[in-house]
């Protein structure tokens, strides 16, 4: 069987949250954090089994920033991410109220580990690393992220390609907040820069949905401004940068 081997290195389309120049008190047409109503507020969480879970919103978040950042950061970049996954989670709800859910427990929205994941990863130290995020959790508590008014679409990635995206070249809506920045300091400071994914020819054809070829032919590419693939044809197939990466680089994680 012949073996494809595919070298990654972000280059695909990933909208991150750009949060140049926010402005802590809260103004029109600018950035700045919002403080949420002091209320209950839950959030319907769709598990791998196709389960949806009606769960308090600050609870989910422990479960969240438990799996988006490593432990070892310090307390203020671990309250970062706790702000921009509650920002994240608000605005699905707010979206999402016609719906059967409003998120799940993979990257398709945030990453969720639930308290038996959680003890399995941290065995011994489940209730001290429990405690921290909580704490931490709980000193953000009620604070978002706005932009005139209404939360931000408050997309984030762990490692970028060296810059930001533009969110009309992933999703098409034009956002003064999601634009491309510098970021060329990922590829020093993480070692998930790039990856490597090996697969057959057969399992590639069949994730992309088109018919199964001995000759592969990959033309048309073209990119944005920050580098990444915009769209490319494969067989006279054409598709979508961000679509190539959630047919084929999500499925083989």
């Amino acid at each position: 069987m012949k073996r494809l081997l595919f070298f990654i290195a972000f280059v695909f389309i990933i909208p991150i949250l750009c949060t140049n120049n926010i402005n802590i008190k809260k103004k029109k047409y600018e950035y700045g954090f919002g403080l949420k109503q002091d209320i209950k507020t839950n959030i319907r969480i769709l598990d791998k089994s196709n389960n949806v879970k009606n769960m308090d919103l600050e609870e989910y978040l422990i479960g969240v920033v438990a799996s988006e950042v490593p432990l070892s950061f310090e307390d203020e970049a671990i309250k970062a991410q706790a702000v921009a996954s509650r920002t994240y989670a608000l605005k699905q709800i707010e979206n999402n109220k016609n719906k059967e859910y409003d998120v799940t427990t993979d990257v398709l929205t945030q990453v969720y580990s639930n308290n038996e994941q959680l003890k399995e990863k941290w065995g011994n130290d489940f209730d001290n690393n429990y405690n921290r995020i909580k704490q931490i959790i709980n000193d953000t508590k009620n604070e978002y992220i706005s932009y005139n008014d209404q939360i931000i679409y408050a997309f984030f990635f762990s490692t970028s390609n060296g810059k930001t995206e533009d969110n009309k070249n992933v999703f098409g809506e034009d956002l003064p907040y999601l634009k491309i920045v510098d970021s060329s300091f990922d590829e020093e400071e993480t070692d998930n820069f790039n990856y490597d994914y090996t697969f057959s020819k057969e399992e590639f054809y069949s994730n992309l949905g088109i018919e199964y070829s001995e000759s592969l032919n990959i033309d048309n590419i073209i990119k944005t401004d920050s580098g990444r693939i915009y769209s490319l044809n494969i067989n006279n197939h054409y598709f979508k940068g961000r679509d190539f990466q959630k047919k084929i680089i999500f499925k083989i994680k």
